[in-house]
């Protein structure tokens, strides 16, 4: 008789496994949705507008695909969305904290305010969620985290506002500890990096990388199948895209 084979996957299929994505309804929310129920992922998606949600997704699967009321900034949500996913499909295989925001703050100009809605969306939100979603990852020995931070969590660069730079470079902490926390149960978690993308968040920055060199948020779906297709022994902590020559990223 021979041996039982104990190579590791080349990649992980995608039937079965269970994905909450928060922010589907913006361009790089709805892009990454779509691609990940096109590949055959269960997607659960937690949105603050319902009524948009059901009207984006209009005609998806309901054997995979629900959508349930999550706002970062009411981090109460969280446990909320969390409980309603696994009532409906019964496990967690995956999150990608999408959902952040944009305010322009600097050491000069900006009401301190702006910083508290940056740490609570774009960092607090996504600490809740791998807490309350980690021991399900666990569960299944091939959990997988996605943090959508930028290239501003690389480095900071002159007229970005600092608050959002602050919040990401967090979130990229974030994001080490999270792959640190669940490595012994098969979880992995990587901090996805893009440079400008083309959606409405940016549009009315001036200085941003015009419109035709910006990344696709389709792009950033093809990035988000792949990683969540990597064997836990093909670890990819940070996957950055930049849209600009820079020096060091």
């Amino acid at each position: 008789m021979s041996a039982p084979d104990q190579t590791s996957p080349i990649t992980l299929e995608p039937d079965g496994r269970v994905i909450l994505l928060s922010g589907a309804t913006g361009g790089i929310g709805a892009a990454m949705a779509r691609r990940l129920l096109s590949d055959g992922f269960t997607v659960s998606v937690g949105v603050r507008n319902l009524e948009k949600a059901a009207e984006m997704f209009d005609g998806a699967d309901p054997d995979r695909f629900a959508a349930f009321r999550f706002d970062a900034s009411d981090l109460d949500t969280a446990d909320a969305w969390v409980d309603a996913t696994l009532a409906r499909f019964g496990r967690i295989d995956g999150l990608i904290n999408n959902a952040g925001i944009l305010r322009q703050i600097s050491l000069t100009e900006g009401e301190e305010t702006l910083l508290d809605e940056l740490w609570t969306v774009n960092v607090k939100a996504p600490f809740r969620l791998i807490r309350l979603a980690m021991p399900h990852l666990a569960r299944t020995g091939a959990g997988r985290i996605i943090n959508v931070a930028s290239t501003d969590a690389k480095r900071y660069r002159e007229g970005v506002s600092v608050g959002y730079t602050m919040t990401k470079h967090a979130l990229m902490a974030l994001s080490h500890a999270a792959k640190t926390a669940g490595w012994k149960d098969g979880v992995r978690c990587t901090a996805l990096c893009p440079g400008a993308v083309d959606t409405e968040l940016i549009a009315s920055i001036p200085g941003v990388t015009p419109a035709a060199e910006r990344i696709r948020p389709e792009t950033l779906a093809e990035a988000v199948a792949f990683l969540l297709r990597m064997p836990n022994n093909a670890s990819i902590p940070e996957l950055i895209a930049n849209s600009r020559l820079e020096p060091s990223i």
